[in-house]
Protein backbone atom coordinates (compact mmCIF):
# COMPACT_ATOMS: atom_id res chain seq x y z
CA UNK A 1 0.00 0.00 0.00
CA UNK A 2 1.28 3.38 -0.81
CA UNK A 3 0.84 6.24 1.56
CA UNK A 4 -1.14 8.59 -0.53
CA UNK A 5 -3.28 11.32 0.85
CA UNK A 6 -6.74 11.91 -0.33
CA UNK A 7 -6.72 14.55 -3.04
CA UNK A 8 -8.91 16.89 -0.93
CA UNK A 9 -6.83 16.45 2.26
CA UNK A 10 -4.40 19.24 3.20
CA UNK A 11 -0.79 18.45 2.42
CA UNK A 12 0.45 19.96 5.66
CA UNK A 13 -1.04 18.61 8.93
CA UNK A 14 -1.06 20.77 12.10
CA UNK A 15 1.57 20.10 14.78
CA UNK A 16 -0.96 18.89 17.34
CA UNK A 17 -2.02 15.90 15.27
CA UNK A 18 0.03 12.80 15.96
CA UNK A 19 1.80 11.27 13.00
CA UNK A 20 0.78 7.79 11.95
CA UNK A 21 3.89 6.30 13.49
CA UNK A 22 5.72 7.66 16.52
CA UNK A 23 4.95 9.42 19.76
CA UNK A 24 2.28 11.98 20.35
CA UNK A 25 4.47 14.79 21.68
CA UNK A 26 1.61 17.07 22.66
CA UNK A 27 0.02 14.33 24.78
CA UNK A 28 3.33 13.71 26.61
CA UNK A 29 3.85 17.43 27.25
CA UNK A 30 0.28 17.84 28.51
CA UNK A 31 0.65 14.77 30.74
CA UNK A 32 3.79 16.22 32.35
CA UNK A 33 2.03 19.58 32.72
CA UNK A 34 -0.98 17.89 34.35
CA UNK A 35 1.16 15.98 36.86
CA UNK A 36 3.12 19.15 37.71
CA UNK A 37 -0.07 21.17 38.12
CA UNK A 38 -1.67 18.55 40.38
CA UNK A 39 1.46 18.47 42.57
CA UNK A 40 1.59 22.28 42.72
CA UNK A 41 -2.11 22.62 43.62
CA UNK A 42 -1.73 19.86 46.23
CA UNK A 43 1.22 21.65 47.82
CA UNK A 44 -0.72 24.92 47.79
CA UNK A 45 -3.69 23.16 49.43
CA UNK A 46 -1.54 21.68 52.21
CA UNK A 47 0.15 25.04 52.86
CA UNK A 48 -3.23 26.77 53.06
CA UNK A 49 -4.66 24.02 55.22
CA UNK A 50 -1.78 24.26 57.72
CA UNK A 51 -1.96 28.07 57.92
CA UNK A 52 -3.77 28.17 61.31
CA UNK A 53 -1.28 25.72 62.82
CA UNK A 54 1.67 27.75 61.60
CA UNK A 55 0.07 30.91 63.03
CA UNK A 56 -0.62 29.26 66.41
CA UNK A 57 2.84 27.69 66.64
CA UNK A 58 4.24 30.70 68.49
CA UNK A 59 1.36 30.78 71.01
CA UNK A 60 0.67 28.70 74.09
CA UNK A 61 0.81 24.93 73.90
CA UNK A 62 -2.88 24.41 74.69
CA UNK A 63 -3.99 26.91 72.04
CA UNK A 64 -1.70 25.27 69.47
CA UNK A 65 -3.07 21.82 70.24
CA UNK A 66 -6.69 22.98 69.93
CA UNK A 67 -5.94 24.62 66.58
CA UNK A 68 -4.19 21.46 65.38
CA UNK A 69 -7.15 19.28 66.36
CA UNK A 70 -9.56 21.64 64.58
CA UNK A 71 -7.38 21.41 61.48
CA UNK A 72 -7.39 17.60 61.54
CA UNK A 73 -11.16 17.51 62.06
CA UNK A 74 -11.68 19.85 59.11
CA UNK A 75 -9.37 17.73 56.97
CA UNK A 76 -11.23 14.49 57.62
CA UNK A 77 -14.79 15.83 57.69
CA UNK A 78 -14.47 18.41 54.88
CA UNK A 79 -16.41 20.87 57.03
CA UNK A 80 -14.74 24.23 56.56
CA UNK A 81 -16.19 25.71 59.75
CA UNK A 82 -13.58 23.82 61.80
CA UNK A 83 -10.79 25.33 59.70
CA UNK A 84 -12.28 28.81 60.09
CA UNK A 85 -12.62 28.28 63.86
CA UNK A 86 -8.99 27.17 64.04
CA UNK A 87 -7.91 30.20 62.02
CA UNK A 88 -9.82 32.58 64.30
CA UNK A 89 -8.46 30.89 67.42
CA UNK A 90 -4.92 31.14 66.03
CA UNK A 91 -5.36 34.86 65.35
CA UNK A 92 -6.28 35.83 68.91
CA UNK A 93 -3.93 35.85 71.87
CA UNK A 94 -5.37 34.07 74.85
CA UNK A 95 -4.38 35.59 78.20
CA UNK A 96 -1.92 33.58 80.26
CA UNK A 97 -3.70 32.68 83.49
CA UNK A 98 -1.42 29.77 84.32
CA UNK A 99 1.80 31.63 85.12
CA UNK A 100 0.35 34.04 87.71
CA UNK A 101 -1.65 31.25 89.35
CA UNK A 102 1.46 29.04 89.57
CA UNK A 103 3.36 31.95 91.12
CA UNK A 104 0.61 32.49 93.68
CA UNK A 105 0.50 28.78 94.47
CA UNK A 106 4.28 28.68 94.94
CA UNK A 107 4.19 31.69 97.25
CA UNK A 108 1.39 30.19 99.31
CA UNK A 109 3.33 26.93 99.62
CA UNK A 110 6.41 28.82 100.85
CA UNK A 111 4.31 30.71 103.38
CA UNK A 112 2.67 27.49 104.59
CA UNK A 113 6.02 25.72 104.95
CA UNK A 114 7.58 28.56 106.97
CA UNK A 115 7.48 28.06 110.73
CA UNK A 116 5.75 30.77 112.77
CA UNK A 117 8.28 33.32 113.97
CA UNK A 118 10.82 32.29 111.33
CA UNK A 119 12.84 35.17 109.91
CA UNK A 120 11.90 36.40 106.46
CA UNK A 121 14.27 36.52 103.53
CA UNK A 122 15.88 39.96 103.14
CA UNK A 123 14.64 40.50 99.59
CA UNK A 124 11.00 40.29 100.68
CA UNK A 125 9.54 43.30 102.52
CA UNK A 126 7.50 42.58 105.59
CA UNK A 127 3.78 42.91 105.04
CA UNK A 128 2.09 46.04 106.30
CA UNK A 129 -0.13 45.47 109.35
CA UNK A 130 -3.83 45.34 108.59
CA UNK A 131 -5.73 48.07 110.38
CA UNK A 132 -8.83 46.65 112.04
CA UNK A 133 -9.90 49.62 114.12
CA UNK A 134 -12.77 51.79 112.97
CA UNK A 135 -12.00 55.49 112.63
CA UNK A 136 -13.21 57.65 115.54
CA UNK A 137 -15.58 59.66 113.34
CA UNK A 138 -17.52 56.54 112.38
CA UNK A 139 -17.61 55.37 116.03
CA UNK A 140 -19.28 58.59 117.11
CA UNK A 141 -21.90 58.44 114.36
CA UNK A 142 -23.07 55.01 115.50
CA UNK A 143 -23.42 56.04 119.15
Amino acid sequence: MSEQLHPLAPHHLPFYLAPGSGTDVLMVVMGIFLVGTVLWVGTLYWKLHSLPERMAHKSQKLQFEIVAVLGIISLFTHLHIFWVAGLLLAMIDLPDFGTPLRSIAGSVERIADAAPGEAREPDQPSPAPIETSVPKEKERSHV
